[in-house]
């Protein structure tokens, strides 16, 4: 049972079996004040870790030039090989079904070339309202590039009239009423915007049922939920690597495509050197041969020093395991919840109303604030009280207190802040 007070708050921290790993990341400070930081579902914090193995890279560059591809104290060419078995542990899939490469929505237009094979009748797409922009334009350029109109070939499920978040019966209703003229169906795993986690097991066999693709965007779950991609017979994801894991600006991209389809060099896919087949790479021949699995649908070499911070931030979660952090996660955004419920069930007049689902496994390490009121005004008070969350055009603040380097004290401050002289 939590309690609205700093003590209660201070002893959950001393019982925190994580608390040690704050200490390995870089807090932000403004005037030799460390901030609370709960934007860690926009930008993660630094691992101290990151500079060493960049720095690594950097001195082999320097020392072996092109030779750092075999004779590099973490070769180059067989980087990305190293985190097959994280990543694959982090998202519930076979190491053979993973691969980090570019950046999120590359992956995903990758990832359509290969998945979104329409037909006269079978030609839509469905997708969440609300979904990340880059999402709605990139699935939008894809139905144009295949000749179709968005107009009629996009489906969005949206919340019934006067609800905030989808319910998972009304988007399995959609896909059975339109189901054989769906061709693919892309959700956010967890809306980025209402922080709403969607049932992706549940989604993924309703899609199966009437022969439709489905795959999902993880920007916002991934290193945020336990997922089991491969147990869920999901046919393909993606994710970005800088937001729940750390892995700094414009980091390197996760891909998730499931066994059934790791050996299939006929089915489409843009191709690329460096997912022909490793053993003949560099005998330079016509005709391309993919590599087994995920690998396969790589195409450039691996970037080197972004996927080197990549790694400081894996080698912390394979220490911790997402069941670990999944748990500290429904702590800490339960804590925030119910001090913001009992503050806000004393106000006579509402200032703000939460858009995030109440049940746990409806959610991650989100809370979403609708502003009914005033609400740019509330987002720079917390600024100015070194409150770093995320302002979400209209009116929503997004916070996010991430397990493996937020506190219970700093959700108490949070809240506290929020509501003196709201």
């Amino acid at each position: 049972m939590y309690k609205n007070d700093l003590d209660f708050a201070q002893s959950l921290d001393k019982a925190d079996p994580l608390k040690a790993y704050r200490s390995r990341f870089f807090i932000p400070k403004t005037h030799e004040k460390e901030v609370v930081y709960f934007c860690g579902n926009s930008l993660g914090l630094q691992p101290k870790t990151v500079k060493n193995h960049i720095d690594i890279e950097l001195e082999d560059w320097a020392n072996m030039g092109v030779e750092g591809h075999f004779e590099g104290r973490n070769p180059w060419f067989g980087y990305h090989k190293q985190f097959e078995g994280p990543v694959s542990r982090l998202v519930g899939a076979l190491p053979h079904e993973v691969v980090v490469m570019n950046a999120l929505t590359v992956n995903l237009h990758l990832l359509m070339a290969s998945f979104y094979n329409p037909t006269p009748d079978r030609y839509k797409i469905l997708i969440e309202g609300s979904a990340f922009p880059s999402d709605y334009y990139a699935v939008e350029s894809q139905i144009r590039n295949h000749g179709y109109n968005p107009e009629s070939s996009l489906i969005e499920v949206i919340p019934r009239e006067g609800e905030l978040i989808i319910r998972i019966e009304d988007l399995v209703d959609v896909i059975k009423k339109e189901g054989k003229s769906i061709a693919l169906i892309l959700i956010g795993g967890v809306n980025y915007y209402t922080g709403q986690a969607f049932d992706m097991e549940a989604i993924t066999k309703a899609g199966h049922e009437f022969g439709c693709m489905v795959g999902f965007d993880l920007a916002h779950a991934t290193g945020n939920l336990k997922m089991k991609l491969h147990d869920w017979d999901v046919d393909f994801a993606a994710w970005c690597g800088y937001k729940y894991l750390n892995s700094g600006p414009g980091g390197v991209s996760g891909v998730f495509i499931h066994e059934k389809w790791a050996n299939s060099p006929e089915h489409p896919r843009l191709a690329g050197w460096w997912g022909y087949k490793e053993s003949d790479r560099f005998k330079m021949e016509k005709g391309f041969k993919p590599e087994y699995g995920a690998a396969g649908w790589q195409l450039s070499n691996a970037q080197i020093l972004p996927m080197a911070a990549h790694k400081a931030s894996l080698e912390i979660f394979d220490e911790v395991g997402i069941d670990a952090l999944q748990k500290k996660s429904d702590q800490l955004t339960g804590y925030l919840e119910f001090l913001l419920m009992e503050r806000m069930n004393k106000q006579e007049e509402k200032n703000f109303t939460i858009i995030t689902p109440t049940d746990p496994k409806q959610r991650g390490a989100q809370i979403s604030l609708l502003a009914l009121k005033n609400g740019k005004e509330l987002f720079n008070k917390l600024t100015s009280n070194h409150i770093i969350a995320d302002w979400r055009e209209p009116n929503v603040i997004r916070v996010a207190p991430v397990p493996l380097y937020n506190t219970f004290e700093e959700v108490y401050r949070f809240v506290e802040v929020l509501f003196d002289k709201i």
